[in-house]
């Protein structure tokens, strides 16, 4: 398993501007190859989103992050969670219940590390975002473990209902 250290910003301000995939408003899938990512992205996102590897725990940005909006898939800018949904755990990443939308997420079957598990992929870019697992809290009782890296996140406007 690798494990990258967090507290790094997933990518610099100019980022947007730079990724002509980058959007909060698209829903069409991306077909982007890992060599055209791998121009785009900073290595520490790229190992993560693109290769699958993982933050250490406790060292994402977003683990103990206590603020209310959304938060966005660092690649392509996906809506993919709610901080309504998120919940404190002792896990070491940030956790939520569930997603934004349905098809905001993708899951794959993972057998790597001789683990069973479900990878959570990004269901606009395929970028990987984290593990789900069953033992979260109601109402649905599962577990969404994300990697900070893999996320972008924005407050809420003040005096804006979040849905």
């Amino acid at each position: 398993m690798v494990f990258i250290f967090g507290n790094a910003a997933a990518q610099s301000g100019n980022f947007k501007a730079k990724n002509p995939y980058y959007s909060r408003t698209a829903t069409t899938p991306l077909k982007v190859s890992n060599t055209e990512w791998k121009k785009i992205l900073k290595p520490q996102l790229y190992q993560v989103a693109r290769e699958g590897a993982t933050e250490m725990a406790f060292t994402g940005k977003y683990y103990e992050y206590d603020v209310k909006g959304t938060y966005y898939c660092a690649v392509c800018g996906n809506p993919l969670f709610l901080s309504t949904s998120k919940f404190a755990t002792t896990c070491g990443w940030p956790s939520f219940y569930e997603p934004l939308r349905k098809d905001g997420v993708k899951y794959k079957k993972d057998n790597s590390h001789n683990m069973e598990r479900t990878e959570v992929l990004c269901g606009r870019c395929d970028s990987h975002l984290g593990h789900i697992f069953d033992d979260g809290p109601k109402p649905t009782g599962k577990r969404f473990c994300m990697n900070s890296v893999s996320l972008e996140f924005e407050p809420s406007k003040k005096g804006k209902k979040q849905n």
